[in-house]
C-alpha cells in the first residue's frame, strides 16, 4: 500500500480531531495558518494573542489596521476555515497596541564554519564515510551529531 499525502480537504478535518478547539495546540495551529490567511505583510503587522470561546483575539497597531482587517473579517475566516475546520473561529476580536517584538531570526553559519561533533569510537565506518559525502559543513556536522547521539542510545539498549 502506497502512502499519499492527505489532500487539503482532508486537513481541515483532522485538525479538531488532533487539538481541543480553544487549546495553546489549536492557537499554535492558527498562528502558522495566519500567514497564508492574511498573506506574510498584513501578518507581520497583526499578532495573534488568544482564542476565547469562538473569536480569535489580534493585536493590531492602531484603529486603521483595525477596520482594514475587520472589513477583510469573513474572507480570512473563509481562509483560516480551510486549513483548520471547526478549529477556525466564527469571529475576530481586535485590541491595538504595538506589537511584541520579533524574535531575531538566527544569523547564518559562516560558510566554512564546522559544529563540533564526535562520533564513538565504536562508529562503523561506514557513518563516517557517508558523512564525507556531504558538502555542506554544518549540514555534516549535524548528521554526526545525530549519529552519534543514535548509536549512543543504541548501545544503553
Amino acid at each position: 500500500m502506497r502512502y499519499s499525502a492527505p489532500t487539503p480537504a482532508v486537513v481541515p478535518q483532522l485538525a479538531p480531531r488532533l487539538f481541543k478547539p480553544g487549546s495553546p495546540q489549536a492557537l499554535a495551529l492558527l498562528r502558522a495558518a495566519w500567514p497564508l490567511a492574511v498573506g506574510p505583510d498584513l501578518a507581520r503587522r497583526t499578532e495573534l494573542l488568544a482564542i476565547e470561546r469562538d473569536t480569535l483575539r489580534l493585536r493590531v497597531p492602531d484603529a486603521r489596521w483595525r477596520k482594514v482587517l475587520h472589513r477583510m473579517q469573513h474572507e480570512i475566516l473563509g481562509r483560516l476555515r480551510g486549513v483548520a475546520g471547526d478549529l477556525a473561529p466564527r469571529r475576530l476580536g481586535f485590541t491595538e497596541g504595538p506589537m511584541a517584538a520579533p524574535e531575531p531570526a538566527p544569523e547564518p553559519a559562516a560558510p566554512d564554519a564546522v559544529l563540533p561533533a564526535t562520533i564513538p569510537a565504536e562508529a562503523p565506518a561506514s557513518v563516517a564515510e557517508a558523512a564525507t559525502a556531504i558538502d555542506d559543513p554544518e549540514l555534516r556536522a549535524r548528521f554526526l551529531q545525530s549519529a552519534a547521539r543514535y548509536l549512543s542510545r543504541s548501545r544503553r539498549r
